[in-house]
């Protein structure tokens, strides 16, 4: 019986990949053009980075990346990502809940609101919050009254990363809401599960690799952050500048090691962002296989039930 679904797997892996068969000329022409692209644009310039960080050696690598101005960047941007991915994940699966599952006026407002950030340039949401929070802006005059400061402070600089990063998150997980559809929680509510335990043992088991990548892609996002964070912040070197601006002072003072040497940690963060992405991909892809497998093997054991019985 396994022999049969195995082959029955094969058989369908065949026929699907029939109707995108191209002749081989096509094919590796496609391909080469794609890892030209790949080799060029960031295997290269990858290398580069890494190159450029240890040209001093090892030495002159270690230094730069503990002198205490670069120990404060990377301090402000873990704390950026710490304070600003769980806001994301909370925003991201209410607004996903709320698209997905329920019909309401101004749900169309709604997704074109999370899908604003796309859009607009991250300067210009560092210029919108400076023309709120500002001195000279909306609420200006009642913050410095109050002895508030978010602009050119880490407030201000938590709050663009916010908004340049929200949308993450919630674009992950509505797909996937909406094609679960809402048949397990009324199943759940019907059993006599409460709003709680229907969330958390019914909807998001059912979505956790949607919110995984949404986490993964709003932290990398978040860490590397420079032009909405380069406004707000003052780049005040020690108080309110992350690694991206860390990287930017350093190339403007001639520091081009520093500044490489810095740059890598955040291309390091990048690999294993990339990393764990691959990997849950890779679980994820398992687990459809497997699933796949054992409905085949069901359906292959009712069929032969069947025919067992009719002779």
């Amino acid at each position: 019986m396994a022999g049969i679904v195995k082959r029955q797997i094969k058989a369908g892996r065949a026929k699907s990949q029939r109707g995108t068969e191209e002749s081989p000329l096509a094919k590796w022409t496609l391909i080469s053009i794609a890892m030209i692209f790949c080799v060029v644009f960031l295997l290269l310039p990858l290398v580069n980075v890494f190159a450029q960080a240890l040209s001093k050696g090892w030495e002159g690598y270690w230094k730069a990346i503990t002198q205490p101005d670069a120990w404060s960047a990377m301090k402000l941007t873990m704390l950026i990502a710490v304070i600003s991915v769980p806001l994301n994940v909370i925003f991201g699966l209410a607004s996903a809940w709320a698209i997905a599952k329920f019909e309401f006026r101004g749900k169309a407002l709604l997704i074109t609101l999370i899908d604003l950030p796309f859009s607009v340039s991250p300067v210009v949401a560092g210029l919108m919050f400076i023309v709120l929070f500002g001195l000279q802006g909306y609420f200006g005059e009642w913050l410095q009254a109050h002895d508030l400061q978010i602009i050119y402070a880490v407030p201000g600089i938590i709050l663009a990363t916010v908004f340049i990063t929200f949308p993450f998150v919630a674009r992950e997980l509505i797909p996937v809401m909406q094609a679960t559809g809402t048949d397990q929680e009324q199943a759940a509510l019907t059993l006599g599960a409460n709003g709680w335990q229907t969330f958390w043992h019914v909807t998001l088991p059912s979505v956790k690799w949607g919110l995984l990548y949404g986490i993964i892609l709003c932290n990398a996002r978040a860490m590397g952050e420079f032009g909405a964070v380069r406004v707000v912040s003052g780049n005040v070197a020690g108080k309110t500048q992350s690694m991206p601006l860390r990287v930017e002072s350093l190339n403007d003072e001639f520091q081009g090691q520093a500044a490489f040497a810095v740059a890598s940690l955040l291309a390091v963060l990048a690999l294993v962002t990339l990393g764990f992405k691959t990997f849950l991909e890779w679980r994820q892809h398992r687990e459809f296989e497997l699933a796949q497998h054992a409905s085949l093997s069901e359906s292959g054991d009712t069929i032969f039930l069947s025919k067992n019985k009719s002779e």
